[in-house]
């Protein structure tokens, strides 16, 4: 039941990813009403490693939301809540930053999600064979935060002995909002180790990987208060961050989510609007625990929930309550997706000349895809996918998170060949789309199939490759599941404000804000004419992971 809610009732949303800080306002329906998004700095000093500022993060955070708020009235928004990308922030005394760069630094105090320095380190972890690494699919991951932590301590010994506290990025950002140290249930049990069974850190843990120093004075450099998501923080905003974010003192600030975490909470509610003979596939698809949320970005993440736990190899979870509730969170993903499909477009000599007769408001994507509607026409193939029947990619390019879970992985292409032309970008493209899909039915694969999941019914998408209907038809086709779209775009930052909205009480549990603000969005129906076609091409996608393992077996033993 949805309680009644006056209409000049409005949130704000702060998403903060890898390479922007973002705000919306959003009202009780989940419409984004204004957004606005500002660039932040990035620092590669060296190779792997990938830095930001907090400073710079936060001055961005407050230049869009004061931009989206400017035209409201401030006492109609009811709460602001943050997610941001996983990311390390370490902080001394005074909330001052500390350097995490060999650089020294001090403004670069943050190390990025997709920082891979801590590679021995996570190896290390994951030697102890400890059994809380059974939530994390078995090993824990470099771009997970103990492990960077770890690398502070044996690399940058003049911050370590200096931290006052150490946040995941969203909980920075409501930390600096409040004043009040809490951190969120779903950073701290999907990217810290935290034990959700038990709802403790266990000391027994940091101190067998060598992180002792954390333990003291009762985990407070890591956190000593932990809040479900959605949960209301102290008093709300403080007089200096409502002056910075253009609001009004007090307004209500809701616990944060990690940003892909997010994106699945706006998803989780959004139904397919269907046709009213379509009752059974409607039925099926309001089945939660049968929901696969793809948040695709830079890097693609997949979320799933179920009431009871499910272990599984590579893929990581069971997180208890780490979205919702009473349900325990799996999560798949892959490391690179959008950046990989730049990369290979843009890495292309036809990239340049195909941008320069571009319209003003065309995309390279659209125009890559109408050529390959253009080229299967003229070829006479009923679908674009047989195009690519003798390309083929695996694209672990920045290794594989899910399911194998194998940093050391990387990128394979078969059936290249000399032509430079427009075409060969668009079947490259293309390949490279299918191979993302072909890793999605991997983890579904791994799940169901090896590990019994409750089957899945659906799969929603959000996030800038959402935009472009041959990769989520690329997914229908490769997993032969109904894809939904939302009809609000910008899920992220509707996930975002369903926090706020729950720490107000606006609709009650999030669960039911989930629903009341998640919309409605368009369905597109696997093609079963091309299943025949994708179950070979996955067949080869299979065997290209045993090729490059055979690969390593011969060279292994050389210099």
């Amino acid at each position: 039941m949805i309680m009644s809610v006056a209409a000049n009732t409005y949130f704000v949303g702060v998403d903060v990813g890898t390479g922007s800080a973002r705000a919306a306002l959003v009202d009780v329906k989940g419409t984004v009403l204004k957004q606005c998004v500002k660039a932040i700095k990035t620092w590669n000093p060296e190779s792997d490693h990938y830095e930001q500022s907090s400073e710079d993060i936060w001055r961005s955070v407050c230049h869009c939301v004061k931009e989206v708020t400017s035209d409201t009235n401030k006492a109609y928004i009811k709460a602001i809540s943050f997610d941001a990308t996983c990311s390390l922030v370490v902080l001394g005394t005074n909330g001052k930053p500390l350097t995490v760069s060999n650089t020294f630094n001090s403004e670069q105090n943050i190390i990025l999600w997709m920082d891979h320095r801590a590679q021995a380190e996570a190896a290390l972890i994951n030697a102890t064979k400890h059994d809380l690494l059974k939530y994390v699919g078995g090993q824990v991951s470099l771009e997970m935060e103990i492990p960077k932590l770890l690398w502070l301590k044996k690399n940058l010994q003049h911050t370590w002995a200096k931290i006052w506290r150490a946040f995941d990025l969203p909980d920075y950002l409501t930390w600096r909002s409040t004043g009040v140290d809490t951190r969120s249930l779903c950073s701290v049990v999907c990217k810290w180790n935290y034990d959700a069974m038990n709802m403790c850190w266990s000391a027994e843990f940091l101190k067998k990987i060598g992180l002792e120093d954390l333990c003291n004075n009762n985990f407070e450099i890591i956190g000593e208060r932990v809040y479900e998501p959605g949960a209301a923080v102290g008093d709300g905003l403080t007089n200096e961050a409502a002056e910075e974010l253009s609001l009004l003192p007090g307004t209500i600030v809701g616990t944060s989510l990690i940003d892909a975490h997010a994106g699945a909470l706006g998803m989780f509610g959004c139904l397919a609007a269907l046709e009213s003979t379509d009752k059974q596939l409607a039925a099926s698809l309001e089945n939660l625990q049968g929901k696969l949320a793809l948040i695709c970005g830079t890097s693609t993440c997949h979320m799933s929930l179920t009431r009871e736990p499910c272990m599984a190899q590579g893929v990581w979870g069971p997180y208890k309550g780490a979205i919702l509730p009473n349900y325990f969170l799996n999560e798949g993903g892959q490391s690179a997706a959008g950046i990989l499909l730049d990369f290979v477009v843009k890495g292309h000599s036809q990239y340049a000349a195909i941008q320069a007769k571009l319209g003003k408001n065309e995309h390279i994507y659209t125009y890559l895809n109408n050529l390959l509607e253009k080229m299967a026409k003229e070829r006479k193939y009923e679908d674009i996918c047989y195009l690519t029947k003798d390309l083929h990619v695996w694209p672990d390019f920045h290794g594989n998170r899910s399911p194998i879970a194998d940093p050391n992985l990387r990128g394979m292409i078969s059936g290249l060949n000399m032509n430079a032309d427009e075409e060969s970008l668009a079947l490259l493209y293309l390949a490279f789309v299918q191979a993302l899909a072909h890793g999605t039915r991997h983890i579904i694969d791994n799940l169901v199939k090896k590990y019994k999941r409750v089957p899945y019914n659906s799969m929603l998408f959000c996030g800038g490759l959402a935009k472009n209907s041959v990769y989520v038809q690329a997914h229908a086709d490769i997993c032969q599941l109904p894809a939904v779209i939302p009809d609000e775009q910008e899920m992220v930052l509707v996930g975002s404000a369903m926090l706020g909205a729950c720490a107000a009480n606006t609709f009650g549990s999030l669960e039911a804000t989930s629903k009341a603000m998640g919309g409605t969005g368009v369905l597109l129906k696997p093609k079963s004419s091309t299943k025949d076609f994708h179950n070979r091409k996955y067949r080869v996608f299979q065997q290209m992971l045993e090729d490059q393992r055979k690969y390593k077996g011969i060279m292994e033993d050389t210099k």
